[in-house]
């Protein structure tokens, strides 16, 4: 694997590496029981020295990451280690050794079973930031993808405009204008999804020590795309009114950015919305530095009781804000659409990454979504989708007030998908992600929200994917094991204050 440590960083080497393999293994990039580098290969490879590489693997251990044995070497930590490091024994072990550049994939772990269809291994699925395919017009969708291969076959035949279907881009224009965004067609691009979009404009803006910053927390899918281009990624907490501008700006002074990515509009994943004063700032923030700021609106359909504050590509008049959105979420995740919007230069060498990266998103798709957004069943559907999905977020809410353990807080997010709840600082959601799993519970431990140094004590809450019963007993479940998991962490807790205590008595 490619380790690239930054030696000019404040950060100490051996944190840089703790972190490098923390990400790995998190990400299961790094399976259990696979072996690590030995200290002396490691240190050879690095150009450090052995008590740097020493040090972090015994902070990897300390922290359950990793077992090193005797004789052996230090190996992936798992429950059944011996057998684990057997299998690696097997044909395809010469693997190991050949780099990669990927510094982390916590989509990889935490959404592969529900993207591919067989997240009913979890009962209850809070993990899930979807809707689910019973609010989604899937039948019409489908009927309109069956008429289009039956009425034009050639459709499946030949590759689409690399910039997307004209009819398309022109039907979504008008969409824009009706929320505000002056736009033609010609200066969108449609792209398969966000994270498609996000890649894109990573690949095309972005290399190697470029400052990117972004919220923290913040999506976890656009993490992995900036951190596989080695950007020098800087975070910037979030409050109840969005991204902290005026910290930002100070950072700024100091580490001029070459791109912002904020997701403004009922952010993900702490539902919270950035203030029309702090947009404004934002933009200008980008203006005094000609940086790029990446705009991400996912969700900004899903309000429940009033509009949120015009999108910040609406208010720049210079080209500095490329705005993503995506379709997918409130159509079709299977057809991936979704749309970037910029113009000039940054459109054409968009378009031409778009074309390295695939030729064009599939024409068959697109037309099979067209029929509906020009019709007026595209603001039924929303419509209907705010009223189900307040429901749902109420009812959470509500179950939360009623049956969560003292010390427990969240957001009330106004929109969106994602309700954000805090534990104590001293509890950790990946030890509750796992107790979890085991009742069928599947929660997003925020440790993977954060680019720079974790907070463990997040988890994020989907509330649109199960129906109201199932929302009711799942929560009510999760409370309980909340109550439960928060007395056995302050006792351990408890126990190893009192043990140092004890030690330090002469």
């Amino acid at each position: 694997m490619h380790i690239e440590l930054k030696r000019s960083s404040d950060k100490p080497l051996s944190k840089q590496i703790v972190q490098t393999f923390t990400d790995r293994i998190q990400s299961e990039l790094l399976k259990p029981g696979t072996q690590l580098p030995s200290i002396r290969n490691l240190s050879r490879i690095l150009h450090v020295s052995l008590v740097t590489v020493s040090k972090a693997y015994k902070e990897l251990e300390g922290r359950g990451f990793i077992r090193c044995i005797q004789g052996k070497g230090c190996f992936v930590n798992s429950e059944k280690l011996n057998e684990a490091i057997n299998e690696e024994e097997g044909s395809t072990a010469w693997q190991l050794s050949t780099i990669d550049y990927l510094p982390r994939a916590q989509m990889l772990k935490h959404f592969q079973s529900a993207f591919q269809g067989s997240s009913t291994d979890y009962r209850y699925q809070f993990h899930i930031s979807s809707i689910h395919h019973e609010l989604l017009p899937t039948e019409e969708i489908g009927k309109n993808i069956y008429q289009i291969i039956l009425n034009n076959p050639t459709v499946v035949a030949n590759y689409g405009p690399f910039q997307g279907d004209l009819e398309l881009r022109n039907a979504l224009s008008v969409y824009f204008e009706e929320r505000g965004i002056s736009v033609k067609g010609e200066d969108l691009l449609i792209v398969n999804g966000a994270q498609q979009g996000i890649d894109l404009i990573a690949r095309t803006f972005v290399g190697p020590g470029d400052v990117v910053y972004m919220e923290a927390p913040t999506y976890s899918g656009a993490i992995d795309v900036f951190a596989s281009r080695g950007a020098k990624i800087i975070t910037v907490p979030v409050d109840n009114e969005g991204m902290k501008i005026d910290l930002l700006t100070k950072m700024c002074d100091e580490y001029p950015p070459k791109l912002i990515y904020t997701i403004p509009t009922y952010h993900n994943p702490t539902g919270t919305v950035m203030s029309i004063k702090r947009r404004v700032k934002l933009l200008q923030l980008a203006q005094s530095y000609n940086c790029i700021i990446l705009e991400d609106d996912t969700f900004s359909d899903i309000c429940f009781s009033k509009q949120p504050p015009r999108t910040i590509k609406s208010i720049d008049s210079s080209g500095h804000v490329i705005y993503v959105k995506t379709f997918s979420k409130i159509l079709s995740p299977g057809c991936r659409i979704s749309a970037i919007n910029t113009s000039g230069p940054f459109l054409n060498r968009l378009i031409a990454a778009k074309t390295i990266s695939d030729l064009g998103s599939p024409l068959v798709t697109q037309k099979a979504v067209l029929p509906f957004i020009t019709s007026n069943r595209m603001n039924k559907h929303i419509k209907n989708l705010r009223s189900v999905l307040y429901s749902r977020c109420k009812l959470v809410l509500d179950l939360l007030k009623h049956h969560a353990p003292k010390g427990v807080t969240w957001t009330q997010p106004d929109g969106g998908l994602n309700i954000w709840v805090t534990l104590p600082s001293w509890a950790s959601t990946n030890e509750l992600f796992m107790q979890a799993q085991k009742q069928q519970i599947a929660i997003l431990p925020g440790s993977v929200c954060y680019a720079g140094e974790p907070e463990y004590n997040h988890f994020r809450l989907s509330f649109s994917y199960l129906e109201d019963a199932v929302i009711k007993e799942g929560i009510i479940q999760l409370c309980n094991l909340l109550r439960v998991f928060l007395v056995d962490q302050s006792f351990t807790l408890n126990e190893g204050s009192h043990q140092q205590n004890a030690e330090n008595i002469p």
